[in-house]
C-alpha cells in the first residue's frame, strides 16, 4: 500500500493548509474485490456514483475503481463475465492519508493523473475519497 504522503499536522491548520481530511467525501460504497465488472458497473448505477472503493477479505482498502476504467475493461477483447475487481487493480495503491496537505494531494493526483485518490487510516481502512473537481 502507497500513501501518497504521512506526515502530522497541528490540529487548527489554516485554510491554506487544509487536509484531506478537511476535504474529502464521505467513502461512499465499498464493494470486495471478488465482484465481477457486471456487478461492479450496477452497484456504480444503483448508487449513482462514478467509482467505487474496493476492499479484501480482511476490510483493508485495496483501491478505487471508476466507472470508465470498468467499462474499459468490459468491452476490451479479453473480457470475460469471469473477471473480478482484484484482477484490474493496479498494486493496491496509490492512497493518500487523512493528514496529507490539500496542496500535496492535489499535486500528486495531477501528477499521476487521477480524478479520485481514497483516504485511508493506519490500518488501511476507508475513510473517504477525495476527489478533484473537473
Amino acid at each position: 500500500m502507497t500513501l501518497v504522503q504521512m506526515q502530522p499536522r497541528p490540529a487548527s491548520a489554516t485554510p491554506v493548509h487544509r487536509t484531506v481530511a478537511d476535504t474529502m467525501d464521505t467513502a461512499g460504497p465499498q464493494v470486495w474485490d471478488d465482484m465481477t465488472i457486471e456487478v461492479a458497473l450496477s452497484v456504480m448505477a444503483s448508487a449513482r456514483t462514478e467509482h467505487l472503493l474496493v476492499c479484501d477479505n480482511d476490510g483493508v482498502c485495496t483501491g478505487l475503481v471508476t466507472q470508465s476504467q470498468l467499462a474499459a475493461v468490459r468491452d476490451s477483447s479479453a473480457y470475460t463475465d469471469r473477471v473480478h475487481l482484484r484482477d484490474i487493480l493496479d498494486n493496491c495503491g496509490p492512497f493518500t492519508s487523512p493528514v496529507t496537505t490539500m496542496v500535496e494531494a492535489k499535486h500528486a493526483m495531477r501528477g499521476r493523473r487521477l480524478g479520485a485518490l481514497p483516504g485511508v487510516d493506519g490500518q488501511g481502512s476507508a475513510l473517504g475519497v477525495l476527489a478533484l473537481a473537473h
